[in-house]
């Protein structure tokens, strides 16, 4: 099964094998870069009317809603029985994953864009405030938090006690998680473009892409440059690596397929409406949707 919101607002179901339309649940509002979570036998989704909507996996029916004060474009994440969102209302949300009911919220300073990311019972959200908190799931408490000194849209990606993030400032964070401090800094002097995309990582490289039209792998050790790619327009897309080679769609209407170790471009595919999205791997298969309305899938 595939889950998708379409900007419409609608979510939709969809046969991985066929693409034949299962169900279809409409949201009432747009649906804006919330990417739908799925758990045991719910789907759950954030809607530019600020919703949080849990969907019946079986047939599309609504089982409930939760009314945040501003539009969601954070992406859910689903822990136990704990759905985690933010909103653009300055607020990271618990939320009881089967009742909807709330479990806890914490205010921030700006907007909470960036999903979520969570390890060892806390949840790490780099946030519109220039602010990287880690947050107790069990409780909505701050456990710490490291100043990154920009605003943040991209979702931290966590690995060996490091957290990893690109920024609006123009640089890629490495954030010491028990020194509670940031560990490196990385940046092109050259080229001074923001970093939307959330990072992937793999084999000790850390790989985003950039609104300066490149995808970027640094050493994760060292925020030393590796490699390079050049599209042809931003890359807002956030990569995905499977098998040694990295997928990342870009504006440019292309879907690209690069060497994971050398950067060098195996494979592209032209859509031919910009690619923002992350791509999706299950079953083989690579499940991608772009701004033109339309979800392909490779084999």
């Amino acid at each position: 099964m595939v889950y998708v919101g379409a900007g419409t607002g609608d979510l939709l179901a969809l046969d991985l094998a066929s693409g034949k339309l299962l169900w279809k649940y409409a949201t009432g509002n747009l649906i804006g870069e919330s990417s739908p979570a799925v758990g045991t036998d719910t789907v759950f989704v954030g809607d530019l009317g600020g919703l949080v909507h849990a969907v019946s996996l079986r047939d599309g029916k609504p089982l409930w809603t939760f009314k945040t004060g501003a539009e969601i474009k954070s992406s859910p994440v689903l822990i136990n029985d704990v759905v985690l969102i933010g909103s653009y209302d300055t607020h990271l949300y618990a939320l009881d994953a089967r009742s909807g009911k709330l479990r806890w919220k914490v205010a921030t300073k700006g907007q909470v864009h960036a999903t979520p990311a969570v390890q060892d019972g806390l949840a790490f959200v780099a946030g519109c405030d220039a602010v990287f908190r880690a947050i107790r799931v069990a409780d909505g408490t701050e456990a710490y938090h490291v100043e990154s000194g920009a605003y943040t849209g991209a979702a931290p990606v966590l690995d060996n006690g490091r957290a990893y993030f690109g920024t609006f400032n123009y640089e890629v964070l490495a954030v010491d998680l028990k020194q509670r401090r940031i560990e490196w800094r990385y940046s092109d002097p050259e080229s001074r473009f923001p970093y939307y995309s959330s990072a992937a990582l793999d084999n000790g490289r850390l790989i985003v892409g950039g609104r300066d039209k490149l995808v970027h792998a640094i050493d994760a050790g060292t925020g030393r440059r590796l490699w390079t790619f050049a599209t042809r327009a931003r890359v807002d897309s956030s990569p995905v690596v499977a098998g040694g080679r990295v997928l990342v769609g870009s504006t440019d209407g292309r879907l690209y397929m690069l060497d994971a170790a050398s950067g060098k471009k195996i494979w592209e595919f032209e859509i031919g409406a910009g690619v923002t999205a992350c791509p999706a791997i299950a079953a083989g298969r690579l499940v991608i949707g772009a701004q033109g309305g339309r979800v392909y899938v490779f084999g």
